[in-house]
């Protein structure tokens, strides 16, 4: 793949006169979209570190491709969901590759959960044992699909849901995959997408798998992905929340579970096996029973320390632990007769380790914690500080680094984002929409609400909502900070409004959002989940209503621990930490409003700390440049223009 173009000719492509204008139906020539693909252009050129802020509209997507693809160089695209990565994949590339003509090889690469394993499928059809007759239909729908794909990717087949149960029975993890050794290895799709992706010119990935592999870059082993000479990591906000799930030390019920079900599994076709394993097996199912129930009474997260000074939760990690020592040394004298037994030896003794590093080691530079679900629990080590490993990563790479996302800065200033990564003086650009706000926007700060610790507030939230729902005739998403204001808020407006009501968790996301779509003046109740990626253009979103400042909750162990570590360091952890982190959060679920040149809507903040705290100035100012109002009236001549 030879170089096209150099750096300052980029912006040319998306401009007035450039192919894009020309070719693609309805494309408007953006000046902030030109200035990030120079930007982007400059960084893969130079090798250099871009974090570039780019307001919705801004058009990114292209504004990082063009450049890419131009480059003449290998270049690894990583986004923050399985949709993105298909969206960028079968939508955007295509269209920016034909308009360029660029001759460039590209591949999608995912995790290898979301491909058929073959070995696994055909465990699961010997087995033969469903706890539903759907999930017998769901085993003859995949093994239909199995002689028909090309890819083995999960997503080509809509007709098994994504949650259904038997998804993970017919998919591999790293811990249970035989490698090599597979019977099925070479025919096994997640090697063949690798082997795809060794050889393309451009992979999209996501951030997850891009993690994975840079780390087994450092341990010295094999590439997943193929050496890159730039990564680009879109919907980069996400960047350090997954970092510190990916450097932490897990381990889960489930995890046990799965390595015990995975046990039995191996048994058939070897005689003497079960008999032999069975104890081992029973004794672990029921010690991570066991545990699950005395930790019950506990808060459903904390600090590891609060296990281990309860006395019934401590005696069911000692039990546990025993439990998998014994299912470990049973598995040892039975690991030579297969290699699916020597394999979930390996994982049995790994998981061992994990275990005993979690409950043994307290070390001051990470925090110990627990979570418990309805059904399960982990535990966990996790860094406080994730600059160091991050930083780490990316040096192996010797590379051009480019993170780019609406929502990087606190009223323009990068700091907090860069230091949690590890970036040292890095290029920043901060590009704010090209949507015309000030006459598309309006931001509704009511009077008169209660502080957001009073018992009553989300029904005097709800109460104020009320007539900006029968201004904007519903069209609206109200988003929460927590379930049990989003839970309240139903129960107040169910029966009670005369729009199609919608609430998270009644349904798939995907299903609510394209039912919310079509009702065309419906009301959506969503939390964390709906507060991004999530796209509603047109008069069917007029409205978004947020009931709080989105602090992180204060019951997060991590977050706990960083704070103090903070204090302990002479920092101020309040402005220092939790406003940058609310302020990007915030800025997410404002983004939801205006989503296309055409739209036009009100942005309703409830929380009156946003006028009667010094730091509510911070939040307003990182907001796009809407005017403001603490008028009802104005809200209804707003939408009452919109109608006319």
């Amino acid at each position: 793949m030879s170089r096209v173009l150099d750096s300052s000719s980029v912006s040319a492509l998306l401009g007035a006169e450039g192919p894009f204008a020309r070719e693609v139906p309805n494309f408007a020539p953006r000046e902030t979209q030109q200035r990030m693909a120079d930007a982007v252009a400059n960084a893969i050129e130079e090798g250099g570190t871009l974090v570039a802020e780019a307001g919705t509209g801004t058009g990114k997507t292209f504004a990082y491709l063009v450049p890419a693809l131009l480059s003449g160089k290998r270049v690894i695209v990583s986004t923050g969901t399985r949709n993105l990565q298909d969206q960028l994949f079968h939508r955007d590339l295509p269209r920016v590759r034909d308009v360029l003509g660029a001759k460039i090889d590209a591949a999608l690469l995912k995790g290898r959960a979301n491909y058929l394993c073959l070995y696994r499928l055909e465990q699961t059809t010997r087995d033969g044992t469903f706890s539903s007759r759907s999930q017998a239909n769901d085993l003859q729908a995949i093994r239909a699909w199995r002689s028909r794909t090309r890819s083995g990717d999960r997503s080509e087949l809509a007709e098994v849901p994504e949650s259904s149960p038997l998804w993970p029975r017919v998919t591999s993890t790293t811990e249970n995959c035989l490698g090599s050794e597979c019977p099925f290895f070479d025919d096994c799709f997640v090697m063949k997408a690798r082997r795809r992706a060794q050889e393309a010119d451009l992979v999209v990935v996501n951030h997850h798998l891009l993690f994975a592999d840079l780390a087994l870059k450092q341990e010295g082993f094999g590439d997943i992905l193929p050496g890159a000479h730039a990564f680009i990591l879109d919907e980069a906000h996400q960047i350090p929340e997954l970092a510190g799930q990916f450097f932490s030390v897990s381990i889960s019920a489930r995890q046990l579970t799965e390595l015990a079900a995975d046990a039995l599994s191996e048994c058939v076709g070897q005689a003497g096996a079960l008999s032999v394993l069975q104890p081992a097996l029973d004794g672990l199912n029921q010690a991570v029973r066991k545990a699950r129930l005395a930790f019950d009474p506990l808060p459903a997260r904390g600090a590891f320390a609060q296990l281990e000074a309860d006395a019934n939760a401590h005696d069911a990690l000692v039990a546990l632990d025993s439990a998998l020592d014994a299912l470990a040394l049973a598995l040892g004298g039975q690991a030579e007769r297969s290699k699916g037994l020597s394999n979930v030896h390996e994982r049995a003794l790994a998981l061992c380790e994990r275990l005993s590093r979690i409950a043994d080691r307290a070390d001051e530079n990470e925090v110990r914690w627990y979570e418990i679900s309805e059904r399960g629990f982990a535990l966990s080590a996790t860094p406080l500080d994730l600059a160091p490993p991050l930083r780490a990563l990316r040096e192996v790479t010797h590379a051009a680094w480019i993170f780019t996302s609406a929502t990087l800065s606190v009223a323009e200033n990068f700091d907090h984002y860069t230091q949690q990564l590890g970036l040292d003086n890095p290029e920043t650009l901060a590009l704010g929409s090209p949507f015309d706000y000030p006459n598309q926007a309006l931001c509704y700060l009511p009077q008169g609400l209660p502080e957001p610790s009073a018992r009553d507030y989300t029904e005097r939230a709800i109460e104020m909502a009320l007539p900006v729902l029968h201004a904007s005739k519903g069209r609206a998403f109200l988003l929460f900070t927590s379930h049990r204001a989003l839970r309240c808020a139903a129960d107040l407006l169910d029966g009670k409004i005369e729009w199609p009501l919608f609430v998270q968790g009644s349904a798939p996301r995907h299903q609510l959002l394209n039912e919310f779509r079509a009702s065309g003046n419906g009301v959506l109740l969503g939390a964390a989940s709906f507060w991004e990626g999530v796209d509603v253009a047109g008069e069917a979103l007029s409205c978004v209503i947020i009931d709080k400042l989105p602090f992180a909750a204060p019951d997060d162990p991590v977050l706990q621990a960083r704070l103090e570590a903070l204090a302990r360091a002479g920092g101020n952890p309040f402005t220092q930490w939790q406003v940058p982190n609310a302020v990007i959060a915030l800025k997410q679920g404002a983004g939801r409003l205006i989503r296309d040149v055409h739209d036009r809507g009100v942005l309703v903040l409830c929380d009156p700390r946003l006028t009667t705290r010094a730091y509510g100035r911070v939040f307003l100012n990182s907001l796009p440049p809407m005017p403001r109002t603490r008028a009802l009236a104005d809200v209804q001549n707003f939408f009452a223009t919109m109608s006319a």
